[in-house]
């Protein structure tokens, strides 16, 4: 039963998550607090006779999710300031436009998804939320739809605005997610000790070919895995460890990356003092690849699989070292 959860879990993408508590707190209360932002300071111009509204319409429903986006993924590529606000603006500039020229059918509603998802693509502004835009402006009904490109205005670049202010200052409370990611990445840099001389020193030129080749949008920013993967590397370099020994009970890496890492747990092993031919472990692999199977190896081969010891960590694993205080 166990393999098939895990499976199911791989194919619908639910994985661990080591977020903090705080840190969900935080999200939460800068989106909560950012969506009143937005409606209280739409209604101070409206009212204040600052801007003319000829409809009620102060938020655009899509700014719920873009406050996802950027209070709970703020380092994510679809959070940053041109990806929200491009996607939002383009989007409305084509959805208007879709139903000014061909009513408001839903072949109408797909079209206006449809190309504005090609037109950020090719301005590089991808944001899901800008979809959102786009449909509401075919299917808002008359209290959008008459609106025409004022649209764009209010409420759309004014919430653009007081969305992108917020999520500057609140996040900007925070020095580890600080908006937009660059300012995060210039702090992670300048904090980067230098590294070590490689043989093989991987480049941003690496990364932008490898996510080329991959054909597929990654929400991440070539920055911020140049930096993910420059940590992980320092990390590796300054905890190298090998397990002494193979015993009952320990759980061991393999220390490979993607599909090939795995995690193993001694369930049962001989005698130290065993024949060469009979010293042999049960194990049952807890994570990765193999997971939930159950096997039997002689300890040689299994000390020549694994690279080193690990325990788990608020839901991470992490290795053992000399003088880990985990």
């Amino acid at each position: 039963m166990k393999p098939f959860i895990h499976e199911l879990r791989s194919l619908v993408g639910y994985t661990s998550n080591s977020t903090s508590h705080a840190e969900k707190l935080i999200s939460a209360l800068g989106g909560s607090l950012s969506i009143g932002c937005i409606f209280w300071l739409a209604q101070i111009l409206v009212e204040g006779d600052i801007l003319d509204s000829t409809s009620g319409v102060l938020v655009v429903a899509s700014m719920g999710a873009s406050a996802v986006l950027l209070f709970a993924v703020p380092h994510g590529a679809l959070s940053q300031p041109w990806a929200v606000t491009g996607g939002h603006i383009l989007s409305g500039l084509v959805g208007i436009s879709c139903f000014k020229l061909f009513g408001d059918s839903f072949i109408v509603a797909g079209l206006a998804v449809g190309l504005a998802i090609g037109a950020m693509y090719y301005l590089h502004c991808i944001h899901p939320l800008g979809g959102a835009t786009a449909l509401t402006v075919v299917i808002g009904g008359p209290t959008i739809t008459d609106m025409g490109y004022q649209y764009i205005l209010l409420p759309v670049i004014i919430n653009i605005v007081i969305i992108l202010l917020f999520s500057v200052i609140y996040n900007g409370l925070f020095k580890w997610c600080r908006y937009p990611a660059h300012l995060t990445h210039r702090l992670k840099k300048s904090a980067l000790t230098k590294p070590i001389n490689r043989q093989y020193e991987l480049t941003h030129e690496d990364f932008a070919a490898a996510m080329q080749e991959l054909d597929s949008y990654v929400d991440i920013t070539p920055e911020g895995l140049a930096d993910l993967l420059e940590l992980a590397k320092q990390h590796a370099e300054k905890n190298i460890t090998h397990p002494a020994e193979i015993l009952a009970g320990r759980i061991y890496s393999n220390g490979k990356m993607g599909n090939l890492w795995s995690i193993r747990q001694i369930v049962d092993a001989a005698p130290t003092d065993s024949q060469p031919h009979r010293d042999q472990v049960i194990y049952k692999v807890l994570s990765g690849d193999g997971a939930y199977k159950i096997d039997i190896c002689l300890r040689s081969e299994f000390h020549q699989w694994a690279r080193f010891e690990v325990i788990k960590h608020q839901q991470q694993w992490v290795k053992v070292t000399t003088d880990s205080s985990l």
